[in-house]
């Protein structure tokens, strides 16, 4: 029982990574039961090998959480990929004058007048010696 234990603290987010979403919440599960009773053997004066196997287990939680949130929003960023819109978490970040800008096409579009000036007074070209 112990050595199932000591393994189970010792988790790494690349081994969870190809695991099922299933597996994942059971071995959270498993580990928020092993950080309460590793918090009740501290408030009842406990061994100090449990006292100091709280941060471990408080860090393997977080991972599988990591692992869990990641693999969730990648799923989505492939759910909407080729939709028109996404939601804002999934956009890009940028700065907002930068999302505010016009695109290219927009810069590229010339209007009537614009064209017409351009036609009839084209940029002089001159020869520097």
């Amino acid at each position: 029982r112990n050595l199932s234990r000591d393994k189970m603290a010792k988790v790494k987010a690349k081994d969870l990574r190809g695991k099922k979403k299933e597996d994942l919440l059971k071995q959270l599960d498993e580990l928020k039961n092993e950080l309460q009773t590793l918090r009740v053997a501290k408030v009842t004066g406990g061994a100090a090998a449990k006292l100091a196997k709280i941060y471990t287990v408080r860090k393997s939680v977080a991972r599988v959480l990591t692992v869990i949130n990641q693999t969730q929003k990648d799923n989505l960023r492939k759910f909407y990929r080729k939709k028109a819109f996404k939601p804002k978490d999934l956009r890009q970040k940028k700065t907002r004058a930068m999302r505010r800008a016009l695109t290219k096409h927009e810069l590229s579009i010339k209007s009537k007048r614009e064209q017409r000036k351009n036609r009839l007074y084209p940029t002089r070209k001159y020869a520097v010696k």
